[in-house]
């Protein structure tokens, strides 16, 4: 059977994939391998105090009846819950720390339309989980409890105030004010809606939010980071200083300067790697990136005297890399920043404000800043219906070895599999953007005739 869990939590159409059943059958065996749930008998607890979990969720529609499903699993097992209401997937982690719980809960689906819902698990500390974590949930799904009765229930209380500890989080992370700047923020009608606009206007900047009015099915829709058009139209028609975009739960964030040019991950990192190098702050002068940042990024840092250290796709393994060598600064070039010295997970706001932070001290505009790294032209094609498994036969290794030395040092070559699709990625940077389309459709055509 195909694994539950994915790169991130368990995702899928709600009330179809995701129901409220598959819901409250995962807080309870989260409830008991990460809460120690275990540790209660029918008679009260055998342990000098309950576990707690704290709950959030953006807000989808399908939200409201997950979060119930998954408060009903936690409490019926033991667990004290507090619920947070809407907030981003940042500010449940950073609280599940800070309110010292031993479970964090975040239903999202990030960036995908509001029909579809998610489920993510945070240890203590406010972690993303090991694959070996969720495997011991997936396994315990629908195993025989012994749940607790009268005193030993699990209590649930809300604490939406609790949304002012995060923001005064991020702020104090902050070593100047934006003071004169002039932003657009886009929250996709998601997670962020309510809390950036709020630590932007108190970090002193003047703010004009967009996407900011979450019905439950909007979420996402026409906004946010994988949506920029309408943040570029706004900036540019007001004349602000730069915008900047979060997904729906608000853990990754994207960036457009004064003229209405992306500013991509790589650029963001590139522009916070320079800044926290020059003030000696980057840790063993290195970024932790992913394979597919643009390779335009690790030129700008090697000739900036900044170490890059490649991962493999997803932010938790940029994570995992950061925390085993003691690294600071991390991401992909989707926008999931990762700034371990203040979060312990991508954080689209606390990203945007030392993003904002680097253009108020400087007096530097971002789109002089973002200069430090020229993006190499990429081309990306998806070689679908085809057999993934087959990334390594000779005559694809051929043909990769064939176009590196054709590409030389100023170009490179990415095969990936896809995790959860018969397809297979094929990406080619060069220096112009002709020859990486010339390499890339060659390398396509293989693919299509040796991995059938």
């Amino acid at each position: 059977m195909a694994r539950l869990f994915g790169t991130d939590g368990v995702r899928g159409v709600a009330g179809r994939d995701l129901t409220a059943e598959l819901a409250m059958d995962l807080a309870v065996a989260a409830a008991h391998v990460l809460g120690d749930a275990g540790a209660f008998s029918a008679t009260g607890p055998s342990r000098k105090s309950r576990p707690v979990a704290v709950v959030g969720r953006d807000p989808r529609a399908s939200g409201e009846f997950l979060e119930a499903a998954v408060v009903a699993g936690l409490a019926a097992s033991g667990v004290d819950v507090l619920r947070l209401g809407v907030l981003p997937t940042p500010a449940v982690a950073h609280l599940t720390a800070a309110l010292g719980a031993d479970l964090g809960v975040m239903l999202s689906a990030s960036h995908n339309p509001a029909p579809d819902n998610g489920i993510k698990f945070l240890a203590r500390g406010g972690f993303k989980l090991s694959d070996a974590v969720e495997d011991e949930i997936e396994r315990r799904l629908g195993e025989e409890w012994s749940f607790p009765v009268g005193s030993a229930v699990g209590r649930v209380r809300d604490a939406y105030g609790e949304a002012d500890r995060y923001i005064s989080h991020v702020l104090t992370t902050m070593s100047t004010t934006l003071d004169g700047l002039d932003i657009v923020v886009d929250c996709a009608h998601g997670a962020a809606h309510m809390v950036a606009p709020e630590a932007l206007v108190r970090a002193g900047a003047r703010v004009e939010p967009i996407g900011s009015r979450p019905d439950g099915l909007n979420i996402n829709a026409g906004h946010g980071s994988t949506h920029l058009d309408k943040l570029q139209q706004v900036v540019v028609s007001r004349g602000a200083d730069l915008g900047v975009a979060y997904d729906g739960d608000a853990d990754r964030c994207l960036a457009v300067d004064h003229t209405g040019s992306i500013i991509d991950g790589d650029r963001i990192m590139a522009v916070l790697a320079a800044a926290m190098h020059a003030e000696g702050l980057l840790a063993k002068d290195t970024v932790v990136a992913t394979v597919m940042s643009n390779l335009g990024f690790k030129l700008a840092m090697r000739e900036a005297g900044i170490t890059v250290v490649e991962t493999a796709v997803g932010d938790r393994y940029v994570l995992e890399r950061m925390k085993g060598d003691g690294y600071n600064l991390g991401g992909e070039q989707s926008g999931h920043v990762i700034m371990l010295d203040h979060a312990t997970t991508g954080d689209g706001l606390l990203t945007s404000l030392h993003l904002l932070g680097v253009v108020a001290r400087t007096g530097v505009p971002l789109k002089e800043l973002a200069s430090v790294m020229t993006p190499l032209p990429q081309i990306l094609i998806n070689v679908k219906d085809v057999d993934k498994g087959k990334a390594s036969v000779p005559e694809l290794v051929a043909a990769v070895q064939e176009a590196e030395a054709d590409l030389g040092e100023t170009g490179r070559v990415l095969i990936r599999p896809s995790g959860t699709e018969p397809m297979i990625r094929v990406m080619v940077e060069a220096a112009s953007e002709e020859h990486a389309t010339q390499v890339a459709d060659r390398l396509a055509d293989v693919v299509r005739k040796a991995c059938i």
